[in-house]
């Protein structure tokens, strides 16, 4: 028999290190061409962050995105990060990204002044062009502007932006401390076929509503949020290093015996929902949006089995040996309680 079940679990995550002394740095140059060189160390896992630097140096510089080629070769030739993780390389290179591009900025607008007989204060920089504010056909081509300022005014166009916290240690007392950069809050929705005679059980939807502070990339964002809720199926249902772990004696080696999501695991029904709750003190109000989204579908699927079958199962993953000795327990807890 398959019986049906929804299940909803909320979360919150925060942005960036416990504690502060979250440092990441970001150099910015321009050549005379008009193209921009982004030097960062933070390193692209796959979630997009040299799409999203190269697009907020761009935003900054009032320039097509095309223009700027991110390079994240590492710290030794880079300047300092401290990593890609705790979902803070949007938030905190992002910062740091927008100071050395509005130093770049400034350059080339004390470069552009006299030319547009205008104060650098007058100016603005917007598809590929420097004018001014309030008579915009007072204008040259970023270009030109920067083939005037490093080669004509020999400036050197090179900006150096940094985001780091000051450390918040905890109050002796109270224990209290501004631990981190931002808060996020999501919400996922799951339903559950589970086959009462297998113990199997397959997921065909899975909703999930998470803050991203302000979606810089809102393609991007869809993806993190499905790809985290598909990492946190696999984390409900398979993904399993018991009875091996702490130990590292035969831990799986290969994917052969780590069993994980595949493209027939994938919901029928899934849907991504980006909720925009701007931070203060995020790059245009942009929070973190990386392992907050893999938080939630194991809690609602867990929520869902029960609300099938009538058990609840406290330990992951939901094999089906483990979801059918729940249902014999449940049974036989039924029969007792009968019989008194």
């Amino acid at each position: 028999m398959k019986e049906r079940g929804i299940g909803v679990a909320a979360s919150h995550y925060p942005t960036g290190l416990s504690g502060g002394g979250d440092t990441t740095q970001a150099i910015l140059k321009v050549g005379p061409d008009g193209s921009a060189d982004l030097i960062v160390s933070c390193v692209d896992l796959g979630q997009g962050a040299k799409t999203v630097l190269a697009q907020i140096a761009a935003e900054e510089l009032g320039i097509a995105y095309e223009r700027v080629k991110v390079n994240n070769q590492g710290t030794d030739t880079g300047p300092l990060c401290f990593g890609s993780f705790a979902s803070r390389v949007t938030y905190s290179a992002g910062n740091a990204v927008i100071e050395a591009a509005r130093e770049v900025r400034s350059i080339l607008f004390e470069a552009a002044a006299p030319l547009l007989q205008a104060t650098p204060e007058e100016l603005s920089a917007a598809e590929g062009r420097i004018f001014v504010r309030d008579d915009p056909d007072r204008s040259m081509a970023f270009d030109d502007v920067a083939s005037t300022a490093g080669i004509l005014m020999k400036k050197l166009i090179v900006g150096h932006g940094q985001f780091a916290r000051d450390r918040s240690p905890p109050d002796p007392e109270t224990g209290e401390c501004d631990h981190f950069c931002t808060l996020a809050w999501g919400a996922t929705l799951a339903e559950v076929e589970v086959d009462t005679e297998t113990g199997e059980v397959q997921v065909p939807k899975l909703v999930s509503a998470f803050d991203a502070g302000r979606a810089i990339n809102p393609l991007l964002v869809e993806g993190q949020i499905e790809g985290g809720a598909i990492m946190g199926m696999g984390a409900a249902l398979m993904e399993n290093l018991y009875p091996r772990y702490p130990s590292l004696d035969g831990q799986p080696s290969n994917l052969n015996t780590y069993v994980v999501p595949t493209a027939p695991d994938i919901p029928e029904q899934m849907e991504a929902v980006i909720v925009e709750c701007p931070s203060s003190g995020g790059p245009y109000g942009a929070k973190g949006i990386g392992e907050m989204t893999a938080s939630g579908a194991a809690p609602a699927i867990l929520g869902a089995i029960h609300d099938a079958v009538g058990v609840w199962i406290d330990e992951i993953p939901v094999t089906p040996e483990r979801l059918l000795r729940a249902l014999e327990e449940g049974d036989r807890a039924r029969e007792d309680r009968d019989e008194d």
